[in-house]
């Protein structure tokens, strides 16, 4: 007994820290935006005014919230398909004992995920700009005749926007895949040649069952960081033109940090992404329910 006690409290010990650093750094953030919340304070004096649920009230009545509300699931719903199934392609691909060069094809896939968000952005604007490298290269082969402002017209920015977000998260996701390929146990697929399973049937019936469960990590990963977007959007558009790009996201930095709506209203900003907090906890729990099933599914 005395060493079980022993065992733990070391454990406790070392998770110390990082308890610590939970608390301070996002234990105590999540608490006091619940408090703010119910403020009527700019952030930037020592006066507010406690005026309870208002901030929540006029957060739901606001078209420009639910706006940004949407366009936040149009970026999901535009980046999560892309973001599963284009990786496990190259995942695949890559997974090959025979590709020559294997290794070099996933450190240039891999090399955006390191690279700076921002950064990224303020390149893609001109690259995607009307006299940027894209729409040079799309009139010379003949598919445009006037160049398109890829990012400033409200048709094409979300599309955009979708694209570059696919291309700067393509290689991380690549490796989450790659890992479940790499788990799966090459006596099944031995097994399964020796019974006369080549290629696709190889690929339906044992490849994809057992990439299910780490699949269903990704697809949570995925959605959660989708829906969290920001620096990408606040370097290549601000949420414009007209609002299209306006994410939940850029919307609370508008009212808590910017100076586009006057003075800041953090206690606003609070309770509008306490509003949203709650539709990323509520998917995560579902999501989770999801995964443990698939999971027990795959164990039986």
């Amino acid at each position: 007994m005395k060493t079980k006690w022993r065992i733990e409290l070391w454990c406790w010990l070392f998770l110390l820290p990082t308890v610590a650093l939970f608390v301070l750094f996002q234990g105590w953030p999540i608490a006091a935006s619940f408090y703010y919340a119910m403020l009527d304070w700019s952030g930037l004096t020592s006066d507010s005014t406690f005026i309870g649920l208002r901030n929540f009230v006029d957060v739901a009545k606001d078209p420009y919230f639910w706006n940004a509300y949407k366009n936040s699931f149009k970026f999901m719903l535009g980046v999560v398909p892309l973001n599963l199934l284009v990786p496990l392609v190259l995942a695949v691909v890559l997974n090959r004992p025979r590709l020559k060069g294997a290794s070099i094809y996933r450190t240039l896939i891999f090399l955006p995920v390191v690279t700076t968000t921002s950064i990224v952005g303020i390149i893609m604007v001109f690259i995607w700009g009307s006299d940027g490298a894209v729409n040079d290269a799309l009139m010379k082969i003949g598919w445009l005749d006037t160049p398109i402002n890829w990012l400033g017209d409200a048709k094409w920015s979300m599309f955009t926007v979708i694209l570059i977000s696919v291309w700067k998260n393509l290689g991380i996701n690549m490796i989450y895949w790659l890992a479940g390929l790499q788990s799966i146990p090459k006596d099944l697929y031995e097994a399964a040649e020796v019974d006369g399973a080549r290629g696709t049937k190889l690929f339906v019936y044992i490849t994809i069952p057992l990439l299910l469960p780490i699949g269903a990590v990704i697809l949570l990963l995925n959605v959660v960081n989708s829906l969290k977007v920001f620096d990408l959007i606040k370097t290549m558009t601000n949420g414009g033109p007209f609002f299209a790009t306006d994410v939940v996201s850029t919307y609370i930095y508008r009212y808590a940090f910017s100076s586009e709506m006057g003075l800041p209203q953090l206690g606003y900003a609070s309770a509008a992404g306490l509003f949203f907090a709650v539709t990323i906890s509520i998917l995560a729990i579902i999501q989770s329910v999801l995964n443990k099933r698939m999971k027990g599914r795959a164990q039986s």
